[in-house]
């Protein structure tokens, strides 16, 4: 079956789930996009628009907008999970009754389950089982900017070649570059410790600590992203491409940023929930410092800024404590 025979779905009426669902769209693909919040939806069914999370992107002609799974489902052969990590499997849970038995399920969701600190792939495997194929979708990416038709380039791994293949023709246009690659963890584990580093930039930039001291942050940050990508099986080639290198880039020295905006609010002595409600939307990196940490500690994973931005999240550490702690560590080579 062709591609553009296959129907397609986006779980989650985010920034994020909005702008896949208009550019799957503008692709000729006619996707339906599930919110749970049905008054949201309505909203956005007579305004053409997601005035919440997206208001100034315009939604072309062949995006359909639902809060009924059973709907949204109904003829979805690819199904695309757009929700927070820690809705992650109670999406899919409530998803399983109405999907189609040859159905694909891919992901944008850049987090570890919480509290298990589990990567999703694992989570997709408990709730629909091994036979069903998955891919995650990831790299440096900004909702608006894809909305605003601007040009980006993501990575969509799968251990399912054909998946894998057919997502890229799905997404990839010539403002919407799809790379293809089979390190499915490494892909994860890239989308997922960044969102921790990008709070750490935050904090430093809203201390006034300067440029020299964000690239020394990025560099460092990265090779902890590194250690422990490689010790839960990821590829280390992996960490210097789009969803490794290029993601935290992005994420660590951009405003619109969540994290990077958790990291500001936090270094201007806000309490951490003022920070969230103001955001409006999840910043994955809060819960998921608590999933690297144990992660780090239980591998023995050397992570000294991710430590830091757990104890300032976590713990209650002041944010100049923290940078100085990390300050004060003594010379070492640098691997």
């Amino acid at each position: 079956m062709s591609v553009e025979a296959k129907g397609i779905t986006i779980l989650g009426a985010g920034s994020w789930g909005t702008a896949l669902a208009i550019l799957l769209s503008r692709n000729g693909q006619s996707p339906v996009m599930w919110g749970k919040d049905s008054e949201h939806v309505a909203l956005m069914t007579a305004v053409r628009r997601n005035p919440r999370y997206l208001p100034e992107a315009e939604f072309p002609g062949g995006l359909s907008v639902t809060s009924q799974l059973s709907s949204a489902l109904a003829g979805a052969a690819d199904v695309v999970v757009g929700v927070p990590s820690h809705a992650f499997r109670q999406v899919l849970r409530s998803a399983c009754p109405h999907l189609h038995v040859r159905v694909r399920i891919a992901w944008a969701t850049k987090g570890f389950e919480p509290g298990e600190g589990r990567l999703l792939h694992e989570v997709l495997e408990d709730e629909l089982g091994p036979h069903v194929p998955g891919a995650v979708i990831s790299g440096p990416t900004f909702a608006r900017e894809v909305a605003a038709d601007l040009p980006t380039a993501v990575t969509v791994a799968s251990r399912n070649e054909q998946f894998a293949l057919d997502l890229s023709n799905r997404f990839h246009n010539d403002r919407f570059r799809v790379y293809r690659s089979e390190d499915v963890k490494g892909v994860q584990i890239g989308g997922a410790v960044k969102n921790v580093l990008a709070i750490a930039a935050g904090i430093a930039d809203g201390l006034g600590f300067g440029a020299n001291t964000r690239a020394a942050l990025i560099t460092r940050g990265l090779a902890e992203l590194m250690r422990l990508g490689v010790a839960l099986g990821g590829q280390r080639e992996t960490f210097m491409g789009l969803a490794g290198l290029g993601d935290l880039v992005l994420t660590c020295t951009d405003d619109q940023s969540r994290n990077r905006r958790v990291g500001l609010g936090l270094a201007q002595g806000k309490p951490l929930t003022e920070v969230e409600r103001a955001l409006g939307q999840v910043a994955e990196g809060v819960q998921t410092a608590a999933e690297v940490i144990r992660l780090a500690r239980r591998l023995e994973v050397d992570m000294p800024i991710c430590e830091q931005v757990y104890r300032v999240i976590h713990e209650g550490v002041e944010p100049l404590a923290a940078v100085n702690t990390l300050l004060s560590r003594g010379a070492g080579r640098e691997n």
